[in-house]
């Protein structure tokens, strides 16, 4: 994968010195974000290949949604392999000071994944189907210990809440403001906020995904 101005080794140390700067505390992670890091962007590329408005085969760390996703990808990667937490929990920090996002490293997200904006936003460990989509300030929540199901092909518009015992089933995409709360929407739906808490259900006008995605 192209990456402008650094390349594989210069991004190592453009990522360790911002590290350093931030966190100085005498930890060296050098040869673990080394080890881990052609995963990390293998993975990244999956996602940048699978969203129309991103030029394939190009991973800008200027664009701080894809760095933001860099972050996130490293960091997990290095959970799986149950490598350095110490460097794990450091790249959580980083992406939160950076980019706004709150985005624990044990979190599974999938590899067909576009956020629009990432400030503000904050995901629970809970289940996020493939082509999620996220944007500012939306949340994803436990209730009591518990937490939601996104299932493929959900979309969480700015302010939105998927909170508790919840499965938000396929397709669904949630209006801007929209909460719920220990509730299950029917899929393939937009969801509303309506009176008294209840939610409100309607056909989606147009198919949203293909615009996004380009698989």
């Amino acid at each position: 994968m192209q990456i402008p101005r650094l390349g594989r080794d210069g991004l190592t140390i453009y990522l360790l010195r911002q590290l350093q700067s931030l966190f100085p505390d005498g930890h060296d992670a050098r040869a673990v974000l080394d080890a881990r890091l052609d995963e990390a962007l293998r993975r990244l590329a999956r996602c940048i290949d699978s969203v129309c408005v991103w030029a394939p085969g190009r991973f800008d760390v200027l664009h701080s949604t894809q760095y933001a996703l860099f972050l996130y990808y490293l960091g997990n990667t290095l959970w799986r392999h149950g490598d350095d937490m110490h460097a794990a929990t450091k790249l959580f920090l980083l992406n939160k000071a950076l980019n706004g996002i709150d985005c624990f490293h044990e979190i599974e997200l999938p590899e067909r994944l576009f956020i629009g904006h990432t400030v503000g936003i904050v995901l629970a460990k809970a289940t996020y189907g493939d082509r999620l989509v996220l944007y500012q300030n939306c949340t994803v929540g436990k209730n009591h210990g518990i937490a939601p199901v996104l299932e493929d092909g959900v979309v969480l518009y700015p302010n939105s809440a998927v909170i508790g015992r919840s499965r938000v089933r396929a397709g669904s995409v949630l209006a801007q403001g929209c909460s719920v709360v220990n509730r299950d929407t029917p899929g393939g739906t937009a969801v509303f906020n309506g009176n008294g808490g209840e939610l409100v259900f309607k056909p989606l006008a147009a198919p949203l995904l293909q615009t996004i995605f380009r698989d």
